[in-house]
């Protein structure tokens, strides 16, 4: 299944959801901020958030620095 990651096509096995694709990019413990096909999602809403074919996922990680 393909989808659209930070602009980029990137293929994933099956019907992820975005807590699962978070472990695969091991960012799942990281502060990352997460859209799905154009809405903004809360943390809790991230295992109950599954992508199909073509899905839009867009993923910032919060940095800081000075």
């Amino acid at each position: 299944m393909h989808i659209i990651l930070n602009g980029d096509t990137h293929e994933v096995e099956r019907e992820w959801s975005i807590a699962e694709l978070l472990v695969s990019l091991d960012l799942a413990n990281k502060p990352v901020v997460v859209e799905l096909d154009g809405r903004a999602l809360t943390r809790k809403e991230l295992s109950s958030s599954a992508m199909a074919q073509g899905s839009r996922v867009e993923i910032v990680v919060l940095s800081a620095g000075g």
